[in-house]
């Protein structure tokens, strides 16, 4: 007998298997070592930072044994992990202003880590280490050219004119603080001779920093502190930034032209106008001669 087909009957297809959901799953970067020397990379987030705190001077407080804490501290000064270099630089700070003698040996080591510090792009870091350069200079002051290489202060001298001539500002305002540390616990002569160089820098943000340093240093030079260091190289210098592009650099000359001024007439038995034109005329060319003469008699207007 033959079988009936079914009414309505459909047919019947296989169940498509369900597409599974896609995980992302983070990745994290591996963090750079502090040994990693870029000034170009882009700044970590402010939250990064937060963590560390930026003690003033006059709240660092005195080791109760700080014999026992010095090998801790050339340890610490040497770790990779920034937060631990930052404690390290605060108590280096700490050392500088109550137990020098005990930091004086290792104050090369002390300066070097400071200034790759000063390198690194981690902000927090940075200004740590500027701080520390300020009670270095407070603790040492011209004892700090005798006690270290020429070079670890060269490179000092240079990162902290290149911090101040940045655009950040928290990062630029410690820097300044730190160089009139610099200016005002050191002898002008052996510092005078270091920032000379840098009047002529290719950066003119850190020609106007190096000039108002010159000349907070020359305020605090007498007649004979002067004519040691040479009045007519002063001229010169001055006769240079008196033409610089930046009006910090102009003032800072300005300046130095006055303390000069003031220093020649002091030496001078004549003090007729004429003697000093004639000894701008004789060391200047006549377009920077006739500009330096016209700085000293505006003062008298």
């Amino acid at each position: 007998m033959a079988l009936r087909p079914i009414d309505n009957a459909l047919p019947i297809t296989p169940e498509r298997p369900k597409k599974q959901a896609k995980v992302s799953v983070p990745v994290q970067k591996k963090p750079s070592e502090f040994g990693v020397n870029d000034e170009n990379k882009a700044p970590l987030p402010p939250s990064a930072d937060a963590s560390v705190d930026y003690i003033p001077s006059e709240n660092l407080k005195p080791f109760q044994d700080p014999e026992s804490f010095i090998q801790s501290l050339i340890e610490g000064l040497d770790s990779k992990d920034w937060v631990k270099l930052c404690e390290s630089l605060n108590d280096a700070r700490r050392f500088s202003l109550y137990h020098s003698n005990l930091l004086l040996p290792i104050l090369e080591k002390v300066i070097l880590v400071v200034v790759k510090a000063m390198k690194n792009p981690r902000s927090a870091l940075c200004k740590t280490s500027i701080m520390a350069a300020s009670d270095i200079f407070n603790a040492f002051d011209e004892k700090l050219l005798d006690s270290t290489d020429s070079g670890a202060f060269d490179q000092l001298l240079l990162q902290l004119l290149l911090k101040a001539s940045q655009d950040k500002k928290f990062v630029c305002e410690e820097a300044d603080r730190s160089l009139n540390a610099m200016v005002k616990s050191m002898a002008p002569l052996p510092l005078l001779q270091k920032l000379r160089g840098y009047v002529n820098h290719g950066n003119l943000r850190v020609r106007a920093k190096a000039a108002v340093s010159i000349s907070n240093s020359v305020l605090k030079m007498g007649l004979e502190e002067i004519k040691e260091f040479g009045m007519v190289t002063l001229l010169q210098m001055a006769a240079d930034l008196l033409n610089d592009r930046l009006p910090e650099a102009r003032e800072a000359a300005r300046s130095i032209v006055f303390s000069l001024y003031k220093a020649f007439r002091e030496n001078e038995e004549e003090i007729e106008e004429e003697a000093w034109q004639s000894f701008c005329q004789t060391n200047l060319p006549p377009n920077h001669a006739q500009s330096m003469v016209k700085v000293t008699l505006s003062s008298r207007v």
